[in-house]
């Protein structure tokens, strides 16, 4: 076990311990000489006792001055799981259900729905660094990339409050890619995406999310809840539908296959959909990551003076059943003469 002190300074007080070998806190009698009195080993041990419980209440004492305690370090671990990041569309639409309507009575939104799943999949992945981002018109940073889990399932209740009616896909990865670190080519990125819609990328955009991506080296998982009635992402174009704007799903995904990356797209039309696919990419993502622990802390400074108080009980206890001997004088001692 590995001890620290808060004020380690202290400790050089320590060689204060020895004095109870150096002087005795015991009182001194005059007595004339001691010489014609036999040995006596039980006296020598009590005194012995009495300068080693010195020394060790001195010692324990100065060590609880000093603010002891084990533990608080860092200590690097090897597990399975990623740095992912979870890029949440907050757009009006995913405030209705999947069949497309307000909801009513126990029916669930899309967001809702993926809010619970979700913070299912987190407990599942202890190990994994995960952040939050959300976007709509705009891209929002909501938690970076963590470790805490109740820090994680917080940023994600928050993520079904209604945003504006439009989705910027390409702000919200390029804002989701900024989260990883380009320097650490050990470490696993993954954004799993989660939208009802699509988007038309302008194409210079393209290019850069490209780049970004070959930069960070992310998987990317995107997960399309389609709305009852709505083009999918597997839909092939008719005549009078192939551009972006007609169909921008099926552009979308056809888009992020040529990123070069790994790329999975999940399609889901109900909760139980959102949770098979959820389950899908739980089993994927199942990579060896290292990880950081932070062990808790552990104050000794109790423990130090608890050990202090036997030694110290002893000593109080030899110093009240001292003997106080009282020597007269030799002017007021009787004459004891006898006359002649």
């Amino acid at each position: 076990m590995i001890l620290n002190a808060d004020h380690p300074w202290v400790l050089v007080l320590l060689p204060l311990a020895v004095l109870p070998w150096l002087r005795s806190p015991h009182r001194r009698t005059a007595i004339g000489s001691i010489a014609v009195v036999p040995a006596d080993r039980l006296s020598a041990w009590v005194r012995l006792g009495l300068r080693i419980a010195g020394m060790l209440a001195i010692a324990l004492i100065i060590l609880a001055l000093s603010g002891p305690y084990h533990g608080g370090r860092l200590v690097s671990r090897i597990g399975t799981g990623a740095q992912l990041v979870l890029l949440l569309d907050r757009s009006g639409s995913m405030s209705d259900t999947f069949a497309g309507r307000t909801p009513e009575g126990a029916e669930e939104s899309k967001a809702s729905a993926t809010k619970r799943l979700l913070r299912d999949f987190i407990g599942r992945r202890p190990h994994d660094l995960f952040g939050v981002a959300a976007f709509s018109t705009a891209p929002m940073l909501v938690l970076p990339l963590t470790d805490h889990q109740d820090a994680v399932l917080a940023a994600v209740n928050a993520s079904d409050r209604r945003g504006l009616n439009f989705t910027n896909i390409a702000r919200g990865l390029g804002m989701a890619l900024s989260m990883f670190a380009a320097d650490r080519p050990d470490e696993h990125h993954v954004i799993l995406l989660v939208s009802d819609g699509g988007a038309v990328i302008d194409p210079h955009v393209q290019d850069q999310l490209r780049a970004l991506f070959a930069r960070y080296r992310a998987d990317l998982y995107f997960l399309f809840l389609r709305t009852a009635g709505s083009k999918g992402l597997f839909d092939e174009p008719g005549p009078d539908e192939n551009t972006p704007q007609a169909m921008p799903e099926h552009f979308l995904h056809r888009y992020f296959q040529t990123l070069g990356v790994p790329y999975h797209a999940f399609q889901a039309e109900s909760p139980g959909q959102v949770e098979e696919a959820i389950r899908q990419i739980d089993a994927l993502e199942r990579y060896p990551i290292t990880y950081t622990e932070h062990l808790p802390r552990r104050d000794l400074t109790g423990w130090a003076y608890a050990l202090a108080c036997p030694p110290l009980l002893l000593l109080l206890a030899a110093k009240l059943m001292e003997a106080r001997v009282r020597v007269r004088p030799a002017a007021t001692r009787p004459d004891r003469r006898v006359a002649a």
